[in-house]
């Protein structure tokens, strides 16, 4: 069957989106053909603002609104400017936000280290990691890259170049999940588990 030239677009704009295969894009599509047109025209308007509603936050590289130089977390006062925690993308400044444990800042990297995909130090905002730390006041960075041979290779390279500068540099633990089963979890989180393991005492 022939489709209409907007259908095979959208199609086709939609299954370049990460976890959307043809068939999930071919739904979305036809779902909106047959929704009322406010819903069309609401996601029309949300992805033509998307890039120019928003920017980047000038310190940590957390993704804020246009026109405001610092993100929420960095603007706020009542954060914990001693500590930051450096994450690979703003998705795990929402993750770790969500949690509402955590009360410092960020700074996200904008990727992981990756020689395979031609990604090198100066690629990510490490240099301005840097300066900030030099600049004082910070006594703890949390590395808290993804749990990866990449996030990995960034974590260790972060260490060499912190470890200089005084800031005492923590990773975040890994291991078990909450409610998992030991038969199903893989060997390295079985490995990384019993070497983060903690006193009960």
């Amino acid at each position: 069957m022939l489709l209409p030239e907007p259908i095979r677009r959208l199609i086709d704009a939609l299954s370049r989106l990460p976890g959307i295969g043809p068939k999930t894009a071919s739904r979305l599509t036809f779902h909106l053909l047959r929704a009322d047109g406010g819903l069309s025209a609401e996601l029309s308007t949300a992805l033509a603002n998307l890039r120019t509603g928003t920017a980047t936050c000038q310190l940590c590289f957390n993704i804020t609104t246009a026109g405001k130089e610092l993100c929420p977390v960095c603007a706020n006062a009542d954060r914990d400017r001693s500590l930051i925690c450096v994450v690979e993308e703003p998705l795990d400044v929402l993750a770790l936000e969500r949690t509402g444990g955590y009360k410092g800042l960020y700074h996200v990297l904008g990727g992981a280290l990756s020689p395979i995909e031609g990604i090198g130090p100066d690629d990510l905002k490490i240099a301005d990691l840097l300066t900030r730390v030099r600049a004082g006041g910070v006594q703890e960075v949390i590395v808290g890259t993804n749990p990866s041979m990449e996030g990995d290779a960034t974590a260790m390279y972060l260490q060499q170049q912190l470890a200089p500068l005084g800031a005492r540099l923590t990773r975040l633990a890994r291991g078990l999940p909450m409610g998992g089963d030991l038969e199903y979890a893989d060997q390295n989180t079985l490995l990384r588990a019993l070497a983060g393991r903690q006193s009960m005492s």
